[in-house]
Formats: structure tokens, C-alpha cells, sequence
């Protein structure tokens, strides 16, 4: 029964008490009326999270759903708790490499047990939340889950933010000629593409996550200092869900742009190319003809060559100024 890390936290009558005493007190502390506990489990084994269901009478569909891969945001009620699945987001260096962190909560009347399958998402950021909101921890659980939640969704935002400042750095470079610029670009849009429907799979869902979590959590007279901090944080969903809509509508749009102006670019070099064939089929069409051995003016005399050089330069010269004129050369 193991874990690669328990971290917990009890708070009594809303002031912290204790942290990190051992894992096996989490249910003594509970049966106290006046406590609030928090776990978290850092990528924990099956055994540990069927002892953590025993103890806490977790649904076991709950259980398998905390550790289980490729799990979808979403948040279930069950007869003695409330199970959420979230995901958070960071980028490194590149903002279009973006990285996921699946982290599962469980929500009991007095209990608030978090599971983490990495050590991406930092957790000490949402234990600072907590801190720096103490007055909120006489509401319980309810103020868990909104620093927990808050924090993930100010992730949203860093992320989000990051693949903007991305596209603009392409929208800088769109309209250069270099064909070298013209293939980073068809890649770095192709992976900022990537990286936004992998992050629009995370936001999206998520508002009906907190919209859920949200009803439940402002309920009651009691609660109804919670609900600006609720709405706070179900408005700032939202924004993170349409930021990403309007970057994906400016990246099809900068993919099509791409598209078009490297069609305009091979227009331009086929005029180039059909205007200097057609000046090049001059001098051939004239010494070609003459070439037949049939008399022409000046044929057998010098003047003959000097009127066969005088046609193709006229021609040629010519087209050179017609094509120039229509902005083929």
C-alpha cells in the first residue's frame, strides 16, 4: 500500500491544526465534527486507494475512475460524496508543446482527498490558495474544491495566453517571401493546431464541471458568501473557453492565408516562367523559319542576318515590355 507521496492537512474550527500526519489518521480525524481534512495522493497504487475506499465508503466506480487512463473532466454525485475529474495545463520553453495532468478529487461532508497520476500539476500552489483564503475554510469542502479548481483554470489562462503570443509571432512572419520562412510556418502552425485541440479538450468540458460543482456548492443561506467566488470562477471558464474558439478561428485563418498565398506565389513564378518562355520562342521561331532554306529578304546577303538579329530583338523586346507592363516580370 503505497504511494509516491501522501501529503495531508486537517484543519479544526477552520484554522489548521496539523499537516502531514500520517495517512492512517485521515479517518480518525474525520469522525470529529469540528475537522476538515485534506489528502493528497501522488501516483498511488490500487491497493492504496481500495484502503482509502474502505475507510471512506467511496463509490467503487469512483475508485477506479481517480486512476484510470484517458478519463474525460466531469463531476458525479454519489450517496456519500461528490467525484470530480479535472486536467490541468502547463508549457514548457515552446508554448505549443503543452503538457496534461489529470488530477481526481473526492469531496466527503468533511474530508477532501485528492489524486494526482504525475507530479506535473503543482500542488503547493492550490495549499497556498488555501492559505491565503483562510477565512473561506469555514465552509469546508466547498472551499477546497474552489481553490483547487481556481487555481487549474488560472492554468487555462497561462497556457492560453502562451499559444496567442505564439500567433502573433506567425502573423508577423506570415507574409514574408522567404520559401525557408514559408516551411517553419506551415509547422508551427500545424503544431499550435495541435496544441489547441488538445487544450479545447480540457477547457471545454470543464464548464460544466464548475457549473455543477457551482449549484451544489452555493446552495443554502449559509453558502451564499461562496457565491461571487463561484461566479468569479465560472466567469473566468467561460473567457478561457472562448479565448480558445477565437484562437482556433485566427489559426484556420492564418492556414487558409498560408494556403492562399503559396498558391499566389506559384501564379507568380508560372507568369514568370510562361512570360520568359514566350520571349525565349522568338528568336527560335524566327531562325527556325529562316532555317527551311527558303528565300527570305536579304537571303544570300549580309543585310539578311542583320534583319533576322533586328526581328528578334524588336520581338523579344517587345513582349519583354508587354509582360513587364502586366506585371508578369
Amino acid at each position: 500500500m503505497t504511494a509516491k507521496a501522501v501529503r495531508t492537512r486537517v484543519w479544526r474550527n477552520g484554522t489548521l491544526e496539523l499537516e502531514n500526519f500520517p495517512f492512517e489518521d485521515v479517518s480518525d480525524y474525520l469522525e470529529q465534527p469540528d475537522c476538515l481534512v485534506w489528502a493528497d495522493l501522488l501516483t498511488p497504487d490500487y491497493d492504496l486507494i481500495c484502503q482509502l475506499a474502505d475507510e471512506l465508503g467511496l463509490d467503487q466506480h469512483a475508485v477506479e475512475d481517480s486512476i484510470a487512463e484517458h478519463e474525460r473532466p466531469k463531476a458525479t454525485r454519489y450517496a456519500t460524496h461528490l467525484f470530480l475529474t479535472t486536467y490541468a495545463i502547463t508549457h514548457g520553453a515552446d508554448p505549443r508543446e503543452l503538457v496534461s495532468s489529470r488530477v481526481s478529487a473526492f469531496s466527503l461532508p468533511r474530508g477532501f482527498v485528492t489524486v494526482r497520476l504525475d507530479d506535473n500539476f503543482d500542488i503547493d500552489a492550490v495549499v497556498r490558495r488555501w492559505d491565503d483564503n483562510h477565512d473561506l475554510m469555514k465552509f469546508g469542502t466547498k472551499a477546497l474544491i474552489h481553490g483547487l479548481l481556481d487555481e487549474i483554470v488560472d492554468g487555462y489562462f497561462d497556457a492560453v495566453e502562451a499559444l496567442d503570443d505564439e500567433i502573433e509571432a506567425i502573423e508577423d512572419i506570415l507574409f514574408e517571401e522567404n520559401p525557408k520562412v514559408a516551411n517553419e510556418l506551415q509547422r508551427r502552425t500545424f503544431a499550435l493546431r495541435k496544441s489547441l485541440v488538445q487544450i479545447r479538450r480540457v477547457v471545454l468540458p470543464m464548464r460544466e464541471v464548475v457549473n455543477t460543482i457551482m449549484r451544489r456548492a452555493t446552495e443554502g443561506d449559509h453558502n451564499a458568501e461562496l457565491a461571487p467566488y463561484y461566479d468569479d470562477l465560472y466567469d473566468h471558464v467561460l473567457r478561457a473557453a472562448d479565448w480558445t474558439e477565437s484562437l482556433r478561428d485566427i489559426i484556420s485563418s492564418i492556414f487558409e492565408t498560408n494556403l492562399s498565398l503559396a498558391d499566389a506565389r506559384m501564379n507568380a513564378v508560372m507568369k514568370k516562367l510562361t512570360a520568359w518562355a514566350a520571349i525565349i520562342a522568338v528568336p527560335t521561331a524566327i531562325t527556325g523559319y529562316f532555317g527551311q532554306n527558303v528565300p527570305y529578304p536579304g537571303f544570300g546577303h549580309p543585310l539578311g542576318f542583320w534583319l533576322s538579329v533586328a526581328s528578334i530583338a524588336l520581338a523579344a523586346g517587345g513582349l519583354y515590355w508587354l509582360f513587364k507592363r502586366k506585371d508578369w516580370l
